[in-house]
Parts: structure tokens; C-alpha cells; sequence
């Protein structure tokens, strides 16, 4: 059936249900005010990979679009799904190919005037400290013994070697390594990719980005984050590189050949799946969870290079600076977890591609600092506009497998947006407004625009909405660099 003819109905606050296909298992759902909606039917592509979706075996519960969906490879971005730990599938189309992409935010003991006089040079050794572009290297380099270490034990492998402290770990989710990692698993192919991109950015909409504490929404949480309003931050995005791209490439190749041998069937190639306890099923898992360490020490490095950078700006010393890690949060990634469905606790594998784990209070995986006022989400916006600082909240857990969006959702293809920006001053006309942009191309920048996102703030009220994240403050940025 065309998707333009779906039916969609109503199922809750800022929730709507999709018509099921005919071997649909599960509702197929996704979040969005009214004032979305038309936008969001008119994204076809993407509710047609939601439907998909729903077909998985061993799925549970119901299959969720975020409000910053669009489309993406099997599963749109924005797409959660959860599939029975002993019975179910894991797809790798769930995850994507740059397997956890995160952000991580930093805060400090400075306010935005401490800095207002300096933000061009600072924007210039943020840029000339961390490699970034397509395919960019950095002098971080591993031997190989040196990188499956990096791929056991994550962000703790780049503490030992000077970048940052174990303080910054235990504010990374998982701590910043994943249990169950198989370096054997990744292949050649994929070690030499990664082997001298650890503390490197990437490209497209990776950045690091200095901004400030404009507004606060929840002053409990807030003080509990260590936020308060003219506090200058520092986001930074960025995931797994060559790396994780490479593994995601191996496994699809492997995966649609065992679904024959598995007897499974999708209605789309791109979904192609395993059982996640069979041999084929453990060693993609076992191979992510390496890339997932890789990701975690890759942006511990480029934390610990931003601080440096500020510091040589501002030419102050790391305590008069007093860099903190606020929180880090995956965005692209399959977990094992344990969830309620139908009344009884059931062990999943919850798929979150371009979505982010969202924990209330009380939950043994918030750190305890947090844990009275529950996981801090960190959902980037735009280059022009403004990012935002959620928290994670028990309706999370009742309704999306405890996940919430990940950030605004590009509205506008690539080339479509550089073509609608290409007569923009952009570098110009973000600096006459206190912007100071640093970036590997023109072609990055019109890339990058407002106009080629959603508005993240329409993007949070939809989740506010529906209950499964609370605001606790908004930072508008000062500095970014991108790839």
C-alpha cells in the first residue's frame, strides 16, 4: 500500500500509531505534536522502514519512531526497537554504521564573559588541535596489540595514557566500556582503518562546540548536573570512524546469507537480521560492542584535546578551567537490557538508532550522583540555534524501551541543502551574530545550516509531551568546529 494512503490514529499524547503491515508482530508508533505531523507523514521513506520494522522476529512491545526521524539504512534514524534476548533478532540496520555516536558534555568554572573577548582564537585552536574531515587521521596511533586493548576496555585505555581522569568515566554511559567485546571479531580491514583515527572528529554533522547555559527548565536536576545559566560548556559528537563503519559493511555481508540458513524472512533487505544467540548473532554483537569501545576512547581523547586547546586559548591553567564531564550518551547502538512488558520483566536487545537511552530516578544504571533526579539525555541541535539538556523519566521506561530522541533530524538532504545555502556568507553572517564557525569546507557549513535540521526545540516539546523526557536547560553555542 503507498504510504501516502497509511492510516494513522491517535494512541496517546503526542503519540500516534501507524496501519500495520499484513506480517506486522508489534505496533509500529512514533512521537510527534500536531504541529510535526504533516511534516512527518510526508517523510514516507521513513514511516515505510518503521511498518518494516515491526515484522522482526522476537519483536516486543511496540516498534518507535522519535520526533527527529528521517530516513536511514533498514531502520530510519530515530528508530527504537526491542526483540526477545533468547528468541529474537539483531540487525544491524538497528545500529547503523557508525556505531555508537554519542556526544559527550563538558562544563566549566568559567562564565560566558571569562571568554567573550577570546572566541575567534579559541575557535582556531580547538580547529588546529583536533583532526577533523573526511577520512582524517591523527597522531594518536595504536599498534595493533595497542588497539585490541582499545577495543576491550574503551575509555579507560585513553585515561591511562593522559586524557582526562577516571572522574570523566564514571559520567559516560557504560562507563565508557561495554561488556561482552570480541576484538577478534572486528576484521583486518576494520583495524586498519581505525588504527590512527582515535581522537579525530570526522565529517558531516560531527563537531565540537563551545556554548553556554542560556536557559534552565528544571533547577533540581540542574544543580544535580552541575548546570547553572551563563555556565560556559562544551558539546562534542563524534562515534566510531572507519572503524565502526567497516564492521557495520563486514556483518551486512555476512548476515543476508545466514537468513537463509535461519529461515528468516524481511520485507527488506537492508533489515537483514539474525538470531541474536546464534554464531553469526554473537559475533556481530561481540564486533559491535568492540567498535562501541572504540567510539568511548575515541571521544575521551577528544575531550582531553578540547581542554587542552581551551586552556592554551584562554591561557589559563586545567584548574582555573575546571573541566567536568556533565554526562556521555550513545546514540547508535544495541543493548542487552531488562524491561517490563505486559507485566513481566523480560531481557531484550534494545536497538537505538539515532536515539538515546533516557533512564528515570532510581534506576541502578544512573550514576549515583544523579540517580534522585534521573540520566541526563544530551540532544544537539543546530549549528545556528540551540542544543538542550534532558532527563530521563519512568513513562520512558513504560512506553520506549526507557529512550527518547537524539537530536534535531535533518529535514533537508545533503545536496539539497548546500543547494539552498549556496549563496550564504554563512562563516560571515554566524560571526555577526557571536558565532564563530571552523570547518574543513564551505560545503560542511551549507551542509550544516539551520534550514537543513528540524527545530530541536519542536523536536524535545514532542518528547516533553509524551512523557518520556523532561527539560532541564538549553546552551546556545559560541564556537564550532566541524569536519
Amino acid at each position: 500500500m503507498a504510504t501516502q494512503f497509511l492510516k494513522i490514529r491517535p494512541a496517546g499524547e503526542a503519540i500516534w500509531e501507524l496501519e500495520s503491515r499484513a506480517d506486522g508482530r508489534v505496533p509500529a508508533r512514533f512521537i510527534a505534536t500536531h504541529g510535526m505531523l504533516d511534516a512527518i507523514r510526508e517523510d514516507r521513506e521513513s514511516l515505510e522502514q518503521l511498518r518494516n520494522v515491526a515484522t522482526l522476529p522476537g519483536a516486543l512491545g511496540s516498534v518507535w519512531a522519535m520526533p527527529d526521524v528521517h530516513m536511514g539504512y533498514g531502520f530510519p534514524i530515530g528508530g527504537v526497537a526491542a526483540t526477545d534476548a533468547e528468541r529474537g533478532v539483531i540487525s544491524p540496520g538497528g545500529v547503523g554504521y557508525d556505531i555508537n555516536c554519542g556526544v559527550r558534555l563538558l562544563a566549566f568554572a568559567l562564565q560566558e564573559s571569562d571568554i567573550r573577548a577570546r572566541l575567534p582564537h579559541i575557535a582556531d585552536l580547538l580547529y588546529a588541535h583536533v583532526p577533523c574531515g573526511v577520512g582524517r587521521g591523527g597522531d594518536v596511533r595504536a599498534a595493533p596489540h595497542e588497539l585490541q586493548a582499545v577495543l576491550a576496555r574503551g575509555a579507560a585505555w585513553a585515561v591511562e595514557r593522559g586524557f582526562g581522569d577516571r572522574a570523566d568515566i564514571e559520567h559516560v554511559e557504560e562507563q565508557g566500556c561495554m561488556g561482552g567485546a570480541d576484538p577478534a571479531q572486528v576484521s583486518a580491514r576494520a583495524l586498519e582503518r581505525g588504527k590512527d583515527q582515535l581522537g579525530t572528529l570526522g565529517s558531516g554533522n560531527h563537531f565540537m562546540e563551545v556554548g553556554v547555559v542560556d536557559e534552565l527548565y528544571d533547577q533540581e536536576a540542574a544543580r544535580a548536573f552541575g548546570l547553572r545559566v551563563g555556565q560556559v560548556t562544551l558539546l562534542l559528537h563524534s562515534g566510531s570512524r572507519g572503524l565502526g563503519h567497516q564492521v557495520c559493511t563486514d556483518f551486512l555481508k555476512t548476515m543476508e546469507p545466514a537468513m537463509v540458513r535461519h529461515r528468516i524472512q524481511v520485507p527488506d533487505r537492508q533489515l537483514c537480521c539474525v538470531p541474536l544467540e546464534s554464531p553469526e548473532g554473537r559475533a556481530y554483537l561481540g564486533a559491535m560492542n568492540a567498535a562501541v569501545n572504540f567510539a568511548f576512547a575515541n571521544r575521551q581523547i577528544l575531550a582531553g584535546r578540547a581542554v587542552k586547546a581551551l586552556c592554551a586559548a584562554l591561557e589559563i591553567t586545567p584548574r582555573e578551567l575546571g573541566a567536568r564531564t556533565v554526562y556521555e550518551i550513545a546514540h547508535n547502538i544495541a543493548k542487552l537490557e531488562t524491561h517490563v512488558i505486559a507485566g513481566k520483566p523480560r531481557r531484550v536487545c534494545v536497538h537505538r538508532k539515532g536515539a538515546t537511552r533516557a533512564f528515570p530516578a532510581g534506576h541502578a544504571d544512573v550514576p549515583a550522583d544523579y540517580r534522585d533526579v534521573g540520566q541526563p539525555v544530551l540532544i544537539p541541535g543546530d549549528m545556528e540555534r540551540y542544543s538542550y539538556v534532558l532527563v530521563g523519566t519512568a513513562e520512558a521506561m513504560r512506553l520506549t524501551f526507557g529512550s527518547t530522541c537524539h537530536g534535531a533530524g535533518r529535514r533537508l538532504s545533503r545536496t539539497a541543502a548546500r543547494k539552498q545555502e549556496r549563496h550564504r556568507a554563512i562563516a560571515r553572517e554566524l560571526e555577526d551574530r557571536g558565532i564563530h564557525v571552523r570547518s574543513a569546507n564551505l560545503r560542511t557549513q551549507q551542509e550544516e545550516t539551520a534550514a537543513a535540521y528540524k527545530d530541536v526545540a519542536d523536536v524535545v516539546d514532542a518528547v516533553v509531551a509524551a512523557g518520556i523526557s523532561r527539560k532541564v536547560a538549553r546552551l546556545r553555542p559560541l564556537v564550532v568546529v566541524k569536519g
